[in-house]
């Protein structure tokens, strides 16, 4: 067998790739890891952790709203943008600090510097004059932002990663996109007092979630504040002396300080040496892999974003774990990507796991039952507010297994981490019931619904 430097090499010390490195290490292979910005990734440096951080201060000002429906009374309440930014910083670098202290104490080196494939045995480091081989090679790379780089004035445009870190807070900005990315950032800037529009040009936010919760969360977020166009993309942004005006299809023009794009992320594979090494991409512009995550080169294996599969920091996780049980513990196993829960922290948070009602209509053969039920929060009893809550449940009508269960409101995140051990175990809609209420809380809503949505059940 070849003499290498490694056993194996990482490139991309994110959630998944760091996982893999490490437990790879601690079974005494020789490992090594290349991160060519921060060690954490997306989630941890740019991504779920700070945003989460955005979102849980933007949240304050609603929850000092609620607070004075109930006696309380506050003077001169106030948000400084760089006192945030400054704590939120600290703790990122607390958090990637943790992470780099962990590769070590595993016994991984790591390598500051973009790594490049040369072939499939080696990369090479970017402007440190090192070349490095091994004898497999993990890509772990994530993702990036995408936005239309072809039109006119996007220059002057900023994605989510460089608004972790906006000098000042603006009083306006125009966020482009629908999914989870721009109405989180919507919900953000609109908490934090700056004047909001999203625009979008699908007929409705969230594309591939149920569309119970699409509608919902619309109607949710404009009582929040956020001007919400849909139907409408950019056709350019010119900047001026007050400001960027937006010049959108619809013949509008709407002049803000801030345009950040949220129009997707792609998979980082740009000039990072695939076609040396034998690495194939699929139509979508990820790296293609069988479901153990190989590549189309037998030596160097896939995980994460990078390969567009499920691109949720946990799912990467486990995307490591099966890839270290495969290779170096002789345990093929791979990532059951079925009934995963996931959460938009938007304002107010969605929460869901398994089928949307289209989808199971689609693969239930004989038919789906719907409990659907909105109500007010006990919560902002006292405020006048007219938010409403959504929960729905999607059944098989045939097994009674419930396959779907989509929450739109506060907590909901928190609700469908629980909710999705049920889906997962298939728990029957009779098992739900059956299961006594917390009371008083917005979850029992959950195992008290009784009545079917009319006309609900019906052939796939």
């Amino acid at each position: 067998m070849a003499d290498y430097d490694y056993d194996l090499f990482v490139i991309g010390a994110g959630s998944g790739g760091v996982r893999a490195a490490r437990l790879t290490a601690l079974d005494g292979k020789k490992v090594a890891v290349a991160e060519e910005y921060r060690v954490g990734g997306t989630c941890v440096i740019r991504g779920c952790v700070p945003k989460k951080f955005m979102v849980m201060a933007s949240e304050v000002s609603h929850a000092l709203e609620i607070a004075e429906g109930y006696g309380w009374s506050f003077d001169n309440a106030k948000f400084d943008w760089p006192t945030f930014l400054e704590a939120k910083d600290v703790e990122i670098a607390r958090l990637s600090g943790i992470y780099a202290a962990n590769l070590g104490k595993a016994g991984v080196e790591l390598v500051h510097g973009r790594a490049v494939l040369k072939d499939a045995h080696t990369v090479e480091i970017v402007g440190k004059d090192r070349t490095i081989t091994a004898e497999k090679i993990l890509i772990a790379t994530g993702g990036r932002p995408w936005k239309p780089d072809e039109m006119p004035g996007i220059e002057h445009a900023i994605t989510s990663e460089e608004a972790f870190h906006l000098p000042e807070l603006p009083k306006r900005i125009l966020i482009a996109g629908g999914g989870y990315i721009a109405v989180e950032f919507a919900g953000i800037f609109a908490g934090l007092g700056v004047e909001t529009t999203l625009i979008y040009r699908g007929p409705n936010i969230l594309r591939g979630f149920d569309d119970d919760v699409r509608a919902h969360l619309a109607g949710e977020i404009e009582k929040r504040g956020i001007k919400v166009i849909l139907g409408c993309q950019h056709e350019k942004i010119e900047k001026t002396d007050t400001g960027l005006v937006n010049h959108l299809e619809n013949g509008m023009k709407l002049e803000t300080d801030v345009v950040m794009f949220a129009t997707g992320r792609i998979p980082y594979v740009k000039d990072l040496g695939l076609e040396s090494a034998g690495v194939e991409l699929n139509e979508a512009g990820a790296i293609k892999v069988d479901p153990h995550s190989r590549t189309t080169a037998d030596n160097i294996w896939a995980i994460g974003d990078v390969t567009d599969r499920m691109n949720l920091t946990p799912v990467a996780i486990r995307e490591a774990v099966a890839f270290h049980q495969t290779v170096y513990r002789d345990n093929p196993q791979h990532f059951d990507y079925e009934a995963v829960a996931t959460a938009v922290f938007s304002q107010p948070p969605v929460g869901v796991v398994g089928l949307s009602e289209a989808e199971a209509r689609r693969s239930c053969s004989n038919g789906v039952d719907v409990y659907v039920t909105r109500f007010r929060p006990m919560k902002y009893a006292f405020t006048g507010s007219d938010e409403r809550v959504l929960m729905k449940l999607v059944v098989d009508a045939d097994s009674q297994r419930v396959v779907g269960v989509h929450i739109v409101g506060p907590d909901s995140p928190e609700m469908i981490q629980l909710a999705a051990i049920a889906v997962k175990a298939g728990l029957t809609k009779a098992q739900w019931d059956a299961t006594c209420a917390v009371h008083p809380t917005m979850a029992e809503e959950l195992v008290t619904l009784k009545e079917k949505q009319s006309g609900a059940t019906s052939a796939g």
